[in-house]
Formats: C-alpha cells, sequence, structure tokens
C-alpha cells in the first residue's frame, strides 16, 4: 500500500517544517513500512547546520522514522486517528550514525513492528542512501 502526502497528513500532525515524510512506498499492516523523505537545500535547518558543509541533523533523521513508526502503529491499530489521538516517541535505543545525510539525498525509512506490548510498540528502524545505512535504531511509541 503507498500513501501521499495528503494522506500522510491524515496520520500525522506534523506540518511544514516538521513534516518529514514524504511518501509511503510500502505498508503491511502490523509488519512493516517502507518511506521516503526528500532532502532538500531550501529546508531551514541548512541555513545553520552548517552553513559551510550542510548536513541533516541526526535527530531530524531520527523523528523522521519516529514519524514513519507513527503511521505504521496507526494504520495497524486504530485506522485513522481522530480528534487530538497522536503516536508519541517513548524511547530510542542502539542509535549508529554511520553516514551524513546531505541536501540532495533521498533518505528511505524502513521501520518493522518487533514487538507490542502494553499499548507500547517497539520497532527495529533503519534510514538509508543509496541502499546504504546511514542511521540505525530500535525506536518506541505510545499512543497519547
Amino acid at each position: 500500500m503507498q500513501m501521499n502526502i495528503q494522506d500522510i497528513k491524515n496520520y500525522l500532525p506534523h506540518r511544514y517544517p516538521f513534516l518529514l515524510i514524504d511518501r509511503v512506498l510500502e505498508l503491511e499492516i502490523g509488519k512493516s513500512l517502507v518511506a521516503i523523505k526528500n532532502v532538500t537545500f531550501n529546508e531551514p535547518q541548512f541555513t545553520g547546520h552548517f552553513p559551510a558543509q550542510p548536513i541533516m541533523p541526526g535527530v531530524m533523521i531520527i523523528e523522521a522514522l519516529a514519524q514513519a513508526t507513527g503511521i505504521l502503529a496507526f494504520k495497524s491499530e486504530v485506522g485513522k486517528p481522530i480528534d487530538g489521538q497522536i503516536y508519541m516517541l517513548v524511547g530510542v535505543d542502539k542509535v549508529r550514525f554511520k553516514r551524513l545525510v546531505e541536501p540532495g539525498d533521498q533518505l528511505k525509512l524502513k521501520v518493522e513492528v518487533m514487538t507490542v506490548k502494553r499499548g507500547i510498540w517497539k520497532f527495529k528502524c533503519q534510514a538509508l542512501v543509496d541502499e546504504n545505512i546511514v542511521t540505525s535504531a530500535e525506536l518506541m511509541c505510545t499512543q497519547k
């Protein structure tokens, strides 16, 4: 199942400049999701991080992965969110940054459900550029 930006906005409360998912390429309910984030030079973080050599902050890569987990959890558990429902990031473990992400890169975000216990979802996550892993982590989220 694919999702365009209009579909994504129905599942995430984020908006510019903090909506970090451009498209969902694959979604298997209750199992996994693959999405993309097109990294462009005109994004506000690049004016200060770093002007001479712009790179995407690692925390923003983690946030993009977290947004992908939120979409997967909503689609798997409750369908569409109703007023005020959101998934919150509650844990970040085993984070590794392996390479820089620069303007012009397309970040492929892969998230896979590891466990769901008492409303807390745990995901294995990878961010890739050109099929090379740039970031890996285990993220946890829960519904608020």
